[in-house]
C-alpha cells in the first residue's frame, strides 16, 4: 500500500544534526504512527514519505522551515513552577538547559529552562530543534487505511484502540 492521504503510517527514524551527530531515534521502541495528510507530522517528513510504502528507506535533510521552524526570539517566557509537569515523585529540580513540559490550555508543551527562580522559571518555548537543519533516516514499517474513528479524530490510534 502506498502512503497518501488518509493512510496510517508507522516508521522508525533517526534524526541528526549534520556535523553534530545523532539527536534521537526510535529504533529501540515502538515505531511512530501518524495519519498522513492531516498535519500530524512535520511537513518535510510528510512530503518525503508521500508515495512510499512499507519496507522503503528514506533519507531527507530539512531546513528549519520544513522541520521545527525558525527560532523565535520572543519565545522566552516567565512561568510559575506550578505549570511544570512533574516527571515523577519527589521534588522538582529544574536546571538551565533542562527540557520540561508545561501544562497549557492546548495540552503539554515542551520548553527549555533558561533561568531558575524560587517560584518562577524563565523558559524557552521554541521547540528544542527549532532553527536547526536536520537529517532524517526513516524506515517505513507499515502503511494501512485509517479507520473511520481515526479519520473522525484526525490522528492515528495505537493498537488496541484509543481513549480521549
Amino acid at each position: 500500500m502506498v502512503i497518501g492521504k488518509d493512510k496510517v503510517v508507522e516508521f522508525h527514524y533517526t534524526v541528526s544534526e549534520p556535523g553534530a551527530g545523532e539527536l534521537e531515534n526510535s529504533r529501540d521502541g515502538d515505531p511512530l504512527a501518524y495519519l498522513h495528510g492531516h498535519d500530524n507530522m512535520i511537513v518535510g517528513i510528510e512530503q518525503a514519505l508521500e508515495g512510499k510504502q512499507a519496507g522503503d528507506h528514506v533519507t531527507v535533510t530539512l531546513a528549519p522551515e520544513q522541520a521545527y521552524g525558525v527560532r523565535k526570539d520572543d519565545a522566552i517566557q516567565r512561568v510559575s513552577i506550578n505549570h511544570i509537569v512533574k516527571p515523577g515523585k519527589g521534588p522538582l529540580r529544574c536546571k538551565p538547559g533542562m527540557v520540561v513540559h508545561l501544562n497549557t490550555a492546548h495540552g503539554q508543551v515542551p520548553a527549555v529552562v533558561v533561568k531558575v527562580g524560587l517560584k518562577m522559571l524563565d523558559v524557552d518555548t521554541n521547540h528544542p530543534y527549532a532553527g536547526k537543519t536536520l537529517a532524517f533516516a526513516i524506515d517505513v514499517v507499515s502503511v494501512r487505511d485509517a479507520s473511520s474513528e481515526e479519520l473522525e479524530h484526525k490522528h492515528a490510534h495505537a493498537a488496541g484502540g484509543h481513549h480521549h
